[in-house]
């Protein structure tokens, strides 16, 4: 059977990583098929029209969207025949979500895209690993857009920073020997201070529901019921969802992935403690993730109006596949009215990649994300008196943000400029990220509870729930989604408080949008109405 690369598919291995041996033949995996879907022009002029601001378009529901954007069943029923085929079972097949979920071992998934497989190992662990393209039967050529999940390794990171007194050095999540930043002295604040200082509006996000993307650890109710209690604000509803055999799973340390869920369930729920929150736990992996953000999208139960993620790699770590795949899905959220919002990172212009040079975090960078970078924030009382880009040091972490490599120039992003810390500026031709900011620095973190015990956080994974809590709240009390809302803010710059202090790396803050705090923080009072 003839087979021809799919477009987007190169894999190279991890830096630093081995061949150890080949995948064990008989090894049972999963792996989820991406296909195309139907009428993608229709869709492409609402995305258009919304992109370009324009609020009169209405949102679709689910049910309309699987109808007139889901898969074709035709295309669906030719994967299914491919994988009877290879003797691989079908375990899910998904319209909407344009996903049919693949079982079957290290042999046949082989055999079925013409890959190999081996078992690697590196500094931070072993995965399964391929190199090169992935093969598709020739009839499967313009059908299939993605295949993820044959390479199983780590795609993303979470972005919190435990304040370094509050953490072991050197572990991951935490800030190591991060240096305090030289402005002001350490504070924290609970979600509810950071709300009344940037004068969010009142509401509760009743009516609302929030989707939480997480790739590992989990929470424990008793936690929830003890932090919420301290707050005074209630008990929100958390469910968890399984997404791929992922559950919810507590790992006992919060200078793991339990700090990141917990800071998420505990920002959300502080600010909107009436909207429903749904933890989507996945494993971290290409196909995890875009699972866990379809599945989100698409739940017909929930119906989130707002996503959070916290997590993300630096573009280069992504295929192309995956980054088009993650951004469509971000495109279909913009049509249901969906919100989604996207940590920038934690490790400035770099994004942590090693060899330098500048680097922007995805899914962050997809334009069709409110990508939220940080900042260090001051107050006096009930009074911000300070707000800076948080930038802590190449140690201690900084507000991700720069210049897209792979995605274009969104139109509500033409004509601006990206300000380098030497004071040169240049013209914006690339996406750009973040879009807005957010208290981020540990230095002046959250007031959180991990795991048994009450802990400061920081990192741009705060920010993310931050915006989401905000929406949810402007969602409940408007009785209606806003929806993709970048278009809006970039047109109305003064409903945001502008930071113009502070660099993150090769970046520097200016008056204006900026690749280090995007539009800038929140203005509660002009947001609410605008939005």
């Amino acid at each position: 059977m003839a087979h021809v690369p799919l477009p987007g598919s190169h894999r190279a291995a991890l830096p630093g990583s081995r061949q150890v041996s080949p995948t064990d033949a008989a090894e049972r995996m999963e792996v989820s098929v991406i296909v195309r879907r139907r009428a993608g022009a229709v869709m492409r002029s609402r995305v258009e029209a919304i992109a370009a601001g324009d609020r009169t378009q209405p949102f679709m529901s689910r049910e309309e969207f699987a109808r007139a954007h889901g898969a074709e069943a035709a295309d669906l029923a030719a994967v299914r025949k491919f994988a009877v085929g290879y003797g691989l079972t079908v375990l899910e097949e998904h319209a909407a979500r344009r996903t049919v979920i693949l079982s079957g071992t290290a042999a046949q998934f082989c055999a079925a895209f013409a890959v190999q497989l081996h078992h690697m190992e590196h500094d931070g662990g072993t995965y399964r690993g391929r190199t090169g393209e992935i093969m598709l039967p020739a009839e499967l050529s313009g059908v299939v857009e993605a295949v993820l999940g044959l390479d199983d390794r780590p795609q993303a990171r979470p972005h919190f920073r435990l304040r370094p007194d509050a953490g072991k050095a050197g572990t991951p999540g935490t800030t190591g020997t991060a240096r305090r930043h030289p402005a002001a002295a350490a504070v924290s604040y609970t979600p509810t201070q950071v709300a009344t200082l940037y004068g969010f509006p009142s509401g509760t996000g009743a009516g609302a529901c929030v989707a939480l993307v997480e790739l590992g650890g989990g929470f424990r109710p008793a936690d929830l019921k003890t932090y919420f209690a301290g707050l005074g604000v209630g008990s929100p509803s958390v469910v968890a969802v399984s997404v791929d055999q992922a559950k919810n799973a507590p790992t006992g340390s919060g200078n793991g992935p339990d700090g990141e869920v917990m800071l998420d369930i505990e920002v959300v729920g502080a600010i909107a403690p009436e909207a429903q929150i749904a933890v989507y736990f996945a494993p971290n992996t290409d196909a995890g993730f875009l699972d866990a953000v379809t599945t989100a999208i698409h739940d017909t139960t929930r119906k989130p109006s707002v996503i959070s993620i916290s997590w993300g790699g630096a573009e280069s770590t992504w295929t192309d596949q995956a980054k088009t795949a993650m951004d469509s899905a971000f495109q279909a959220a913009a049509t249901l009215g969906i919100t989604v919002c996207v940590a920038s990172g934690d490790n400035g212009s770099s994004d942590g990649v090693s060899g330098g040079g500048d680097n922007v975090d995805f899914p962050a960078s997809s334009s069709f994300a409110l990508a939220c970078g940080g900042t260090n924030l001051q107050a006096a009382g009930s009074t911000i008196t300070g707000e800076t880009v948080w930038n802590d040091g190449a140690s201690g972490g900084a507000s991700g943000g720069g210049i897209s490599s792979f995605f274009a120039l969104p139109s509500w992003q033409a004509g601006l400029q990206v300000t380098k810390t030497g004071g040169e500026l240049v013209a914006l031709t690339m996406r750009g990220v973040p879009d807005v900011s957010g208290d981020a620095d540990p230095e002046s973190g959250y007031d959180v509870r991990v795991d048994g015990s009450d802990t400061v956080i920081g990192g741009t994974s705060a920010v993310a729930p931050l915006w989401a809590g905000l929406i949810a709240r402007i969602n409940g009390a408007a009785g209606k989604p806003a929806g993709f809302v970048n278009p809006l803010l970039y047109a109305n710059p003064s409903a945001l408080r502008d930071v113009t202090s502070g660099n993150n790396g090769d970046f520097a803050a200016a008056a204006g949008w900026d690749a280090c705090t995007g539009l800038g923080s929140p203005n509660g009072g002009p947001l609410g109405t605008l939005l």
